[in-house]
């Protein structure tokens, strides 16, 4: 083993023994009840079986997101991982060999040789790529990011990556920014594809009817921003009285707090409001959204879309998911995360907090949006394929 090798491990085991009260203790909270015992445990995680095509991608987005991968891979060969609650149940439709990611230093009893690992953006594990290689297992970075934000942090850091990146055979960039980035911190052989998730943008399942009057939907908001919203919306509302307000939180566990903030600012004005798994009707003045894979079917009905996480300093959120149905986009300015998205789309209207209401208040003056940008994942499929065609020419049964 070499030396920086063995020393990554012996800080990974230490890590993991300072962390093992603070794991015992967030094991009982609902949101990690299963991730935290099968990643930090391996509590029902068995190994994926060997000899596959293995994609992980972290989060819901990036799950949905490698749906045009998972395509060109036959059902046979589909490994999966994830390491999020709500990415991991999205793999799960996906085929029965979905697992938790282990915490790196598990990975050397919990990792088995595949084909090939294709790991999603910015999932930099040095042991998970390491190990890979030393099992023979071809190895690609896809949808690769360096948002200029994080990058100086990274350059700091620049010894250790410059080490993942050696373990890396091939790197797939979205933009030509990330890979300049990428390059300054050590990588290689890396190529500009765009972005995935421009590729396969989630289609609506369900079409819904559109309520009379003015509907804003909140999508993927955060900590802060629903009252934020809702003080906008209550001076929409007082132009237009038929005007509908939908808030769709990000995280499932903030539901209940959402709706009781809801239920309160609704008693104040005098509004209605009504909770989505319970009515579908979108009749209220006030709806929750309280339940995952709606939110698409109502951005397709909606006028304006006050996309969050960007008016809190999170990062921002998909906004390609709303602009392939030309609505009217607010975004805060904190969408670092997504730059590449935002730049590839015409008309989001960028604001500072304090004007949201006011921008709010006049929504025949903000601009249709619409996607400009496209993605090409010929190359990252002709590896897959190549991939599949070698086992067939060598005899193995797919």
């Amino acid at each position: 083993m070499k030396l920086f090798t063995l020393f990554y491990t012996v800080v990974a085991g230490v890590l993991y023994l300072l962390a093992l009260p603070f794991l015992l203790l967030y094991i009982f909270k609902a949101k990690y009840s299963k991730s935290l015992p099968a990643r930090f445990f391996l509590w029902r995680n068995p190994p994926l079986s060997p000899d596959g095509i293995w994609i992980h991608s972290c989060s819901f987005g990036e799950a949905r997101a490698i749906r045009p991968l998972i395509k060109a891979i036959p059902p046979s060969l589909l490994r999966l991982t994830s390491t999020t609650h709500t990415g991991f149940g999205e793999i799960q439709k996906q085929t029965q060999e979905s697992r938790y990611l282990p915490y790196e230093l598990l990975l050397y009893i919990w990792m088995r040789p595949q084909k090939m690992l294709l790991v999603m953006e910015a999932e930099l594990w040095y042991l998970l790529f390491f190990l890979a290689r030393r099992k023979r297992t071809k190895t690609l970075l896809v949808n690769a990011r360096m948002n200029e934000r994080s990058f100086p942090k990274y350059l700091r850091l620049k010894w250790l990556y410059r080490r993942i990146f050696a373990q890396i055979d091939t790197i797939y960039a979205q933009t030509d920014a990330d890979k300049d980035r990428l390059e300054q911190l050590g990588a290689h052989t890396v190529t500009v594809t765009g972005n995935i998730k421009f590729a396969d943008i989630e289609k609506p399942t369900e079409v819904l009817e559109k309520p009379k009057g003015l509907l804003v939907c909140a999508g993927s908001t955060h900590e802060g921003e629903e009252s934020l919203i809702l003080g906008a919306f209550k001076r929409l509302k007082n132009k237009q009285s038929d005007a509908k307000l939908i808030i769709a939180p990000r995280h499932p566990e903030r539901f209940e707090k959402v709706y009781e903030l809801i239920v309160d600012y609704a008693r104040l004005q005098g509004w209605t409001q009504q909770r989505y798994s319970l009515d579908r009707s979108l009749s209220s003045d006030i709806i929750l959204v309280d339940s995952l894979g709606e939110l698409i079917n109502l951005y397709a009905v909606s006028d304006v879309v006050v996309l969050g996480g960007a008016f809190e300093p999170i990062g921002g959120h998909n906004a390609a998911e709303v602009a392939q149905f030309g609505c009217k986009i607010i975004s805060g300015e904190h969408y670092f995360n997504q730059k590449d998205i935002f730049a590839g789309i015409e008309g989001i209207k960028v604001v500072k907090k304090d004007l949201l209401a006011e921008v709010l208040q006049h929504p025949k003056l903000l601009p249709q949006s619409r996607i400009k940008r496209k993605v090409d994942l010929g190359s990252i499929i002709h590896e897959i394929e190549k991939m599949i065609k070698k086992d067939k020419d060598n005899g193995k049964s797919i």
